[in-house]
């Protein structure tokens, strides 16, 4: 029998030892390797700035190709999403040796507003949260932030008419998507259900989770409040409280998770768009959104949707919203498949500016990379 060193034999510790050799040489040739990329990125901005076009260093079309790429040659172990987090990070670990990004997004801090900004333009981001959506616009149209980072719409609830409102008059232009998926938790300091007396949250998140509520906690108080940040603060300070609140919450507000994943809808997602001052390139798997006004008369609204389908162009969203100026008029938000340069949505969209009565694009972009 193998000799045993504080109960690991000599073999097993022979063996453990070759691999992790491995691992701290591989670990030394990717730290090489992290820095010759950021020295390559330091040298594209170089470049651009050499030929007077340094102007926005994030791309969101060359960003999306890489995650595309890095899905693509992927043979595991690791998942996709592993790598594209893992990749997202080196991008904006890089971009912020020129510059970090400062991103506007709705606070406070353990939003999942805060979420989307950290998973679409990674930890080194300025982050820059505001205290309505009305102020996230304002920051970067004043372009005291770069990109703003808004929910637009969410599985369970619908869209969020703020957002749609303002989309009508900004200048901004949509430059990308997060799709979150949300998780709800119940975050408190108490040790049991039985001892958590109220529950503070925002109204939405009260809304996604009250067949738990009414299940697990049926005598508690739920009180409502500005954010789900703001209810894990309150939960932390006061005894037998708690919070619905997602992770983001519970790791910046140290709440431990009583109850985890308690949303009643398994498949609850939030969609967020984020803002610029520029639009983005084609990147080979791309939406467009726009908005359009339809004239008060009967198939006026299919008339403005036959040119999408005459050049093939599909359509993942149509929403109506009332017109602000006029009384029972209405716009239309759209979403559809393809760049605005590429030739049939190009074509489509030079027919329907002839329907139209109100035409506005807000931008082509990359779609999700998950």
């Amino acid at each position: 029998m193998a000799d045993r060193v504080d109960g690991v034999s000599d073999d097993l510790q022979r063996e453990l030892g070759v691999v992790r050799q491995q691992i701290d040489l591989l670990d030394g040739q990717l730290l090489g390797l992290l820095n010759q990329r950021a020295r390559y990125a330091q040298q594209v901005g170089e470049i651009k700035a050499r030929h007077g076009e340094a102007g926005f260093i994030y791309r969101p079309e060359r960003e999306a190709q890489v995650l595309q790429r890095v899905q693509e040659m992927n043979s595991g172990p690791l998942s996709n999403e592993t790598l594209t987090w893992f990749f997202r990070e080196v991008m904006s670990a890089c971009l912020s040796l020129e510059q970090p990004l400062g991103i506007a997004f709705l606070g406070p801090l353990g939003t999942f507003s805060e979420s989307a900004a950290t998973r679409h333009f990674g930890h080194a981001a300025r982050l820059m949260p505001q205290l309505s959506i009305d102020d996230v616009f304002r920051e970067v149209e004043a372009a005291h932030g770069d990109y703003a980072v808004v929910p637009i719409e969410n599985s369970t609830e619908g869209a969020i008419g703020r957002t749609l409102d303002l989309l009508l008059t900004t200048p901004l232009k949509i430059c990308g998507e997060v799709v979150l998926r949300i998780h709800q938790h119940l975050l408190s300091n108490e040790r049991s259900l039985t001892e958590v007396k109220k529950v503070y949250s925002h109204a939405q998140s009260l809304a996604q989770c009250h067949e738990w509520l009414n299940r697990s906690l049926a005598e508690a108080q739920r009180i409502p409040v500005g954010s789900n940040a703001q209810a894990a603060q309150l939960a932390a300070a006061e005894a037998g409280a708690a919070a619905i609140a997602g992770q983001a919450a519970a790791d910046r507000y140290q709440l431990p998770q009583l109850a985890s994943n308690i949303e009643d809808e398994p498949n609850n997602t939030t969609r967020f768009v984020v803002l610029g001052r520029h639009d983005a390139g084609p990147s080979g798997r791309d939406k467009t959104s726009l908005i359009m006004s339809a004239a008060n008369q009967t198939g006026a609204l299919s008339q403005l949707l036959s040119p999408f389908s005459d050049a093939g162009v599909s359509l993942s969203r149509l929403e109506s919203r009332p017109a602000r100026h006029t009384l029972w008029e209405y716009v239309f938000f759209v979403d559809l498949e393809g760049h605005r340069d590429d030739a049939p949505v190009r074509s489509a969209l030079a027919e329907l500016a002839r329907r139209a009565p109100y035409l506005k694009l807000l931008g082509s972009y990359p779609m999700a990379a998950y």
